[in-house]
């Protein structure tokens, strides 16, 4: 059965596979979180080494093939024309602007364009063009870019040479220009459409674990119900007829004590009725309709006893989780107030105007009148409300008065937060 801790404290909890959520299943879906981001940042370190191995090696490829079309230039001279030195400079300088292609990619790509007109940068510009085509995939940019690694290569470096070209020459320059832009860019769109698949898949396995999410939720509340309706049910039932028993055995014996016996089991049977019907309700209460601050009036409405309320601030703009915190500590103090201090009266306060964040709920009630009557308890009401606290990061607190009455005190942030 899922616990209130769930259902009040929500959505950012990891619910297990259908089995049972305690509050201490948080703290290690906690650790393996701090895990896998401590994984993912040693991933993201491998990352960007690896991209600056990438970087380098792209370099120093893009200078060996600049010296190696230099080198057959130089080694073969015979109608060809002498290399200008402006020429190797710039071939250079194209290579190893690369270093920035990541950062200034169309800038890079327009720097690499003299080393590849005049010079033998081509494997430079086709980089940089790679690197502009992967960032804007279908902007201007690229079509500059493009363009201008086009015209490197359908050119010719001196203007003479160009124009003593055949036509069949230029045919064969523009067809080997457009290979020599185009294969950038292809990649680069190949590469684009291989990011957008891998984003697709991993928004399709968030989509289908949210799904599993829902499913285990839905899962949930159907046990919930059915649960609510069998302890209603059955429980109801015989200590209703334990009530009726007790009120018929009160009027039938004349003995004071026997008496007395009867109208305290009849009172024992009705309050447990009562207290049965709350544990219902909230068994049947999804996570979208648990009570608030603003039902407070309601609930000292119906106290039994006289309850004074006070609340300050802008306590209708409190957090659900914590709105829901306030309504649980109040109600679990108005009931141990009904249970153990009969005939005393209470004031609550809540107060939202905390500096430090806070939301503030004190419950003071004021002796008793008479002896309280020998209702049972669990013991365990002050330490649910001291966990549920300890959940949302607050504090609390509860005593007994100087004055002989009890207070009960609880303060929890507006940002919820998880103690570790």
């Amino acid at each position: 059965m899922p616990t209130a801790a769930y259902a009040q404290y929500g959505e950012d909890r990891t619910p297990d596979r259908g089995g049972r959520i305690l509050t201490t299943t948080l703290l290690p879906a906690r650790r393996a979180a701090a895990t896998d981001a401590e994984a993912g940042s040693r991933r993201s370190l491998l990352g960007d080494y690896r991209m600056v191995l990438l970087d380098v090696g792209l370099v120093l490829i893009a200078l060996l093939d600049a010296w190696l079309r230099l080198r057959w230039v130089k080694a073969d001279p015979v109608g060809l024309p002498e290399v200008p030195v402006h020429s190797e400079w710039l071939s250079w300088i194209s290579a190893v602007v690369l270093v920035g292609r990541r950062r200034f990619p169309f800038v890079v790509a327009l720097l690499t364009i003299p080393g590849f007109f005049t010079g033998f940068a081509q494997l430079a510009s086709m980089i940089a063009l790679y690197t502009v085509a992967r960032r804007y995939i279908t902007s201007w940019q690229t079509v500059v870019a493009g363009i201008l690694v086009w015209l490197s290569r359908f050119m010719a470096w001196p203007p003479s040479e160009f124009i003593e070209r055949p036509p069949y020459g230029h045919f064969a320059s523009a067809i080997s220009g457009f290979l020599t832009a185009g294969l950038p860019i292809a990649l680069a769109l190949m590469a684009h459409a291989r990011q957008e698949l891998s984003n697709r898949i991993a928004e399709l396995a968030e989509s289908r674990e949210r799904e599993r999410v829902l499913h285990a939720h839905a899962i949930r509340a159907d046990e919930r119900a059915k649960l609510a309706r069998e302890m209603h049910d059955v429980v109801s039932h015989q200590v209703s007829l334990i009530a009726m028993q007790a009120g018929a055995l009160r009027m039938a014996v004349a003995d004071a004590e026997h008496k007395q016996v009867a109208g305290t089991i009849r009172t024992l049977s009705t309050r447990t009725l009562d207290e049965l019907r709350q544990l219902v309700s909230v068994l049947r209460t999804t996570e979208d309709s648990q009570p608030g601050v603003d039902e407070l009036p309601d609930l000292a409405a119906d106290a039994g006893f006289e309850v004074t309320m006070q609340l300050k601030g802008p306590v209708e703009d409190l957090p659900a989780p914590v709105s829901g915190a306030v309504y649980r500590t109040v109600q679990e103090a108005l009931t141990n107030i009904r249970k153990h201090a009969v005939g005393a009266s209470a004031t609550v306060l809540v107060d939202a105007d905390d500096k430090a964040g806070d939301v503030l709920v004190e419950v003071r009630n004021t002796p008793p009148s008479s002896a309280s009557s020998a209702l049972p308890s669990g013991g365990h009401g002050l330490v649910g409300l001291r966990e549920r606290a300890t959940l949302l990061g607050g504090q609390f607190s509860a005593g007994p008065t100087e004055d002989g009455g009890f207070l009960v005190t609880a303060s929890f942030p507006k940002q919820r937060t998880v103690s570790e």
